[in-house]
């Protein structure tokens, strides 16, 4: 049976890592909430799940991912049990340890970003902390983009193998979360960014490696691939890309 994904047809959002990992697998997958042919919004099959009062062990959010009857949610827990699975992660058990802490990284990384446009609440529009989100993406900008790009950038230079991938000689699912994130900070800070971001090379190089594979490079091309809006986790505000 093919996998079964569950994320919010309409952003990229903390859905799309796993995403891109089903998609550089190239393995049968339904994207249920974009699941007809025109890939219409189907947020109610995520709402029946969500809302359901006697599901055991009910996922809190999504993403959320149901394989043969078992539910996984949280995107560094899914592609934790996924990655074996779709051959994504060697077998060394230090390796996959080492992987989960990269994502777990991911996580905290995407969280601050979506902090930069919401730094008050998620249950407010942008526009009602619009001052807020200024001193917030200032200090993003600053101080954590570096420090994130700095701890990447090690990783892969620290990398025994030399192989421009984060672990091992082979690319695994935290490179195409780093991709994710390099893309990312290039469509919602693209000024910020582009003025600092020789300083990671080898991150730029793994982020061009991963978009000339073969099975990325066609999802990248497709409608399947949804475009960043400022509706997802990386939003790009004029205001808020400072120099």
């Amino acid at each position: 049976m093919p996998y079964e994904f569950y994320y919010w047809p309409m952003i990229q959002g903390r859905g799309e890592v796993v995403r891109l990992a089903l998609e550089e697998a190239g393995v049968d997958y339904v994207d249920v909430a974009r699941s007809d042919e025109k890939q219409e919004d189907n947020r109610a099959a995520i709402l029946a799940i969500l809302q359901d009062p006697d599901l055991e062990r009910p996922p809190f959010a999504p993403p959320f991912l149901l394989d043969n009857g078992v539910m996984i949610a949280q995107a560094a827990a899914i592609l934790q049990y996924l990655a074996p699975k779709i051959n994504l992660i060697g077998n060394e058990e230090t390796e996959k340890i080492f992987a989960h802490q990269i994502q777990l990284t991911v996580t905290d990384f995407l969280m601050e970003v979506h902090d930069t446009h919401h730094p008050l609440a998620s249950a407010l529009y942008y526009e009602d902390q619009v001052e807020e989100a200024k001193k917030r993406s200032a200090n993003f900008i600053e101080l954590r983009i570096p420090k994130y790009m700095d701890y990447f950038e090690k990783i892969l230079t620290n990398n025994k193998s030399n192989s421009g991938w984060l672990i091992g000689d082979k690319m695994t699912y935290p490179d195409l979360s780093l991709f994710q994130i390099i893309e990312g900070l290039q469509y919602a800070f693209p000024k910020a960014f582009s003025k600092i971001n020789k300083k990671y090379p080898k991150a730029l190089a793994l982020r061009d490696a991963i978009t000339v594979r073969p099975n990325t490079a066609v999802y990248l091309a497709s409608d399947r691939r949804i475009p960043f809006n400022t509706m997802g986790v990386f939003r790009h505000y004029p205001e808020l890309d400072t120099s």
